[in-house]
């Protein structure tokens, strides 16, 4: 264990302290919803997260695993449920695919990120 080094400010020591380095991946949607999630209904594990430097990288792998969990949820709801040809009614083939993506959304965020 490395020794910990103080800093004077005024008549106060503080730690140097510093988080290590973060990956450049930016969070998204999904991994913004979890750490929000953590952050309000489950602050111990947050705290602990935070405190163990290991909160960012699990809110990647959360947001990767919702993010592929989506593209799976579409192939197979588009298979089962196919959607209204695009070139003849684009207005009920959007609606319909909005539809797939919001359902296949709804079962991300009770799987993935509100667990």
């Amino acid at each position: 264990m490395q020794p910990i080094t103080y800093t004077q400010y005024s008549d106060y020591l503080l730690p140097d302290i510093a988080l290590r380095e973060m990956p450049a991946e930016p969070l998204t949607k999904y991994g913004f919803m979890r750490r929000s999630y953590l952050k309000d209904h489950r602050p111990i594990l947050y705290s602990r997260l935070v405190l163990s430097e290991k909160l960012y990288p699990h809110l990647i792998d959360t947001q990767n695993a919702a993010d592929e969990r989506m593209e799976t949820l579409m192939a197979q709801l588009v298979k089962r449920n196919p959607p209204p040809d695009k070139a003849i009614d684009s207005i009920a083939w959007v609606a319909h695919m909005n539809n797939l993506r919001h359902s296949a959304e709804e079962i991300i965020l009770d799987e993935l990120v509100y667990c």
